[in-house]
């Protein structure tokens, strides 16, 4: 299970698992349950590539970023890597 520490949210981290280029499971620590929840089960089995486009610029309330776009980031960073 790879971890990101995320910034200017209210999840405090990503915890996700990779598994051939296909995002197997994302759990938010903290947020709202319900947003970050279904983000995750939407994503789940959707590939690497494809959930990035999906998420990467989603802004919550003018900060810039959101738990999406963290999630985006977070899965930026692994491919890099």
């Amino acid at each position: 299970m790879e971890k990101y520490t995320t910034s200017d949210v209210c999840s405090s981290e990503i915890l996700f698992e990779v598994e051939d280029n296909i995002v197997k499971e994302v759990t938010f620590v903290r947020g709202c349950p319900g947003n970050t929840l279904g983000v995750a089960s939407l994503i789940q089995g959707m590939e690497v590539h494809e959930a990035i486009k999906r998420l990467k610029g989603i802004d919550c309330r003018g900060r810039g970023t959101s738990c999406p776009d963290q999630l985006a980031k977070a899965l930026e960073e692994y491919i890099q890597a």
